[in-house]
């Protein structure tokens, strides 16, 4: 195989010149590009500039820093943007050594001298593992970027409702028809002019249809706009809503608003 056939790099750290030649002469055979290091600092240092890089294969026992110790580092350094998996290389099967760097996240280890063929299958199967850590991730932050577009889209809503509103007139009568003289309780006063109409419309009764009619909205912006009162509220269903709004409920109202 001669031609590439994965996009992720392959980190090989060892403190042996030789070593880390002839493995990545064969990664590099096997389809994979690499990035040769011969310390710890090294490595650190190219893992930072190279953001390819996906795979790290180094050895355990190497000086100042030992390849445990280098994967806990750009664990630290990857935070939670940024997966790679990790393999280990040992001349020493000591078996605490193996415990302790599985523990610390380091998906397989091979012992020297390696079996190039094993290698490669591992690298394989780390790189699937990989695969599906980046979609986590990426599924993740496309959730972030959505929940802020929601909170982003609800700032507008609430702006453009207070344009066309203007300020609320001033009466002097002090008394109005029946749903003016409804008292809203305090947990209310933080929603907004839309999500305080959506709410009023639930506490009577309506449907999301009637209130999407009513309000010229769509339905699934009146279901975003419940559960937005339903959240803000600390309210757990739209009956509960509906009784905090009754007007023939006060006692009962006053019951189901305290938090």
């Amino acid at each position: 195989m001669d031609k590439l056939t994965s996009a992720v790099k392959v980190l090989v750290v060892d403190d042996q010149p030789l070593i880390v030649e002839e493995l990545c002469e064969f990664i590099e055979s096997s389809g994979y590009r690499c990035v040769p290091c011969v310390s710890s600092k090294q490595a650190i240092e190219q893992f930072i500039e190279d953001t390819a890089i996906g795979l790290v294969l180094c050895d355990l026992h190497m000086p100042d820093m030992d390849g445990i110790e280098l994967v806990q580092e750009l664990q630290l350094l990857s935070g939670k943007h940024r997966a790679f998996e990790a393999i280990m290389l040992t001349g020493r099967a000591d078996k605490q050594d193996v415990i302790k760097a599985l523990r610390a996240g380091i998906a397989d280890y091979y012992q020297k001298p390696i079996d190039l063929n094993e290698l490669l299958q591992g690298l394989q199967r780390q790189e699937v593992a990989l695969q599906e850590r980046q979609k986590t991730l990426q599924l993740g932050n496309l959730n972030q970027k959505l929940q802020f577009l929601s909170e982003s889209i609800d700032d507008l809503y609430q702006d453009l409702d207070k344009v066309r509103r203007g300020p609320a007139p001033v009466s002097d009568e002090g008394a109005g028809d029946a749903e003016g003289a409804v008292e809203i309780p305090t947990i209310f006063n933080q929603l907004s002019p839309r999500q305080l109409d959506v709410a009023r419309l639930v506490g009577k009764g309506q449907t999301n249809y009637q209130i999407a009619c009513e309000l010229g909205i769509t339905e699934n912006t009146v279901k975003l706009y419940v559960s937005q009162v339903l959240r803000l509220t600390h309210m757990h269903n739209r009956t509960q809503l509906a009784l905090a709004l009754s007007p023939s409920n006060s006692g009962l109202r006053q019951r189901v608003t305290a938090h």
